[in-house]
């Protein structure tokens, strides 16, 4: 049976379970660029992770039905536009764009009022997405050193400017972010995928190294602990998906 690789934050420490056909679907899918497959290359490419057709039918067909993907006339599946934005995200967690770092941090600052508990959860998940870090509540912050820009439309709830803290930037990243439990997981996904020899098992983890990776905080080389595994996991997993796309293609 595939499994699903469940990474603990706080010890690092590698956990497998099962992992179920829309997973191993959505990984391949979100890892495919265009994002589709016919019926038939699903079928192979998800036979090695133990998914067999009649599963794989089944969840095709129940993933349509709740808006996951798109199915066409000749039975070619695609990405639904929310999961499209959920492939941006990922693409830009392995590939993220970076420039040089002058110092200056980026702060947001919410102002709105008023919002019920979603609303809430669905702000803070929009700015953690972004890679900002919550100072306090409604103050979040991060070094300006991402090449994409702060969406316009987080003026009707914040208030976004550049700031200059007084607090060593090093000594503040360090209070932001869990920076040695993130690199000690990232440690135990690259030990574990180095001795997985199981494709199933080997698909799982780096599953679970994008999850991951969507969490690296992108930090400046001068804030990061000594020996940060960040590069090392995006060219294992830019390395796995080349080898995915020359087997679907062979």
């Amino acid at each position: 049976m595939p499994m699903r690789v469940n990474v603990s934050e706080r010890s690092g420490e590698v956990d497998l379970r099962p992992l179920s056909a829309r997973s191993v679907v959505l990984s391949l899918l979100l890892g495919t660029h265009p994002p589709e497959l016919a019926v038939k290359d699903l079928v192979r490419a998800v036979e090695p992770f133990g998914v067999g057709g009649s599963t794989l039918r089944a969840a095709l067909s129940r993933m349509v039905t709740a808006g996951d993907l798109r199915r066409s006339e000749d039975s070619v599946y695609r990405l639904s536009d929310r999961l499209l934005a959920r492939q941006r995200r990922q693409d830009e967690a392995v590939e993220a764009g970076t420039r040089a770092w002058s110092g200056e941090w980026e702060m947001v600052v919410v102002t709105a009022t008023g919002r019920g508990p979603a609303e809430r959860a669905e702000l803070r998940a929009r700015l953690t997405a972004l890679r900002l870090a919550e100072l306090r509540e409604g103050v979040w912050l991060r070094p300006a050193n991402l090449l994409r820009p702060l969406p316009g439309d987080l003026a009707a709830v914040a208030e976004t400017c550049t700031a200059h803290p007084d607090r060593p930037a090093r000594e503040l990243a360090e209070r932001l972010w869990p920076l040695d439990e993130w690199a000690a997981t990232a440690r135990a996904l690259l030990a574990h995928i180095a001795r997985a020899d199981r494709p199933a098992d080997v698909f799982a983890a780096f599953a679970a190294v994008v999850r991951h990776l969507l969490t690296d905080p992108v930090l400046p080389a001068a804030l990061l602990p000594a020996d940060w595994p960040g590069a090392a996991l995006r060219a294992a997993y830019a390395d796995y998906q080349r080898q995915i796309t020359r087997d679907m293609d062979g």
